[in-house]
C-alpha cells in the first residue's frame, strides 16, 4: 500500500520538490479513508488536526457560506491550519464520494522539522498560492 501512496504523492504539486525518500517517509504517515457525498471534511473556524490529499472524487470549498472553489484529485487542503495553528479558514464538503490520504498534525510537524525538501516543497507551494492570489488581485 505504501508504494501506491508514494506514487500518488509524487503527482501532487504540494510535494513536487520532495525526494523519493521524502515521499516514502510521508507515505509511512498517511492513512487512506473513503467518505460519502455530503460529509464535511473540515469546518471553517474549527481547529485543524489533519491535512488531506484528494485521491479520487470532488469537494466544494465554502467561506462564510459562499462557494469559493471546487477541488478534485491531487488537491491538498487543511495543511495551512497545521502550519500556523490558526482555525480553518474554509469548510470543505465532499460533493461526491471521495478517497483521501490523511496526515495528522504531529506527523506533519515532524516531517517539517526533519526534512528540508519537504519544508521547501511546502514553502514553495504556499508561495505559489500567494503569487496566484496577487495576480488575481493586482493583475
Amino acid at each position: 500500500m505504501a508504494d501506491q501512496f508514494v506514487a500518488h504523492l509524487a503527482t501532487v504539486p504540494l510535494f513536487a520538490q520532495c525526494t523519493p525518500a521524502d515521499l516514502a517517509e510521508i507515505a509511512r504517515f498517511v492513512d487512506q479513508i473513503d467518505v460519502e457525498e455530503g460529509r464535511q471534511l473540515v469546518i471553517e473556524g474549527e481547529a485543524g488536526n489533519e491535512a488531506f490529499v484528494v485521491v479520487d472524487g470532488r469537494a466544494t470549498v465554502t467561506r462564510e457560506g459562499a462557494e469559493v472553489a471546487e477541488i478534485g484529485p491531487g488537491a491538498v487542503f487543511g495543511e495551512m491550519a497545521l502550519i500556523d495553528r490558526v482555525p480553518r479558514n474554509a469548510t470543505v464538503t465532499a460533493s461526491t464520494p471521495m478517497s483521501l490520504l490523511v496526515i495528522g498534525k504531529r506527523e506533519f510537524s515532524g516531517l517539517l522539522d526533519e526534512s528540508a525538501s519537504f519544508r521547501g516543497s511546502i514553502m514553495a507551494a504556499l508561495a505559489d498560492r500567494v503569487r496566484q492570489k496577487d495576480l488575481e488581485l493586482y493583475g
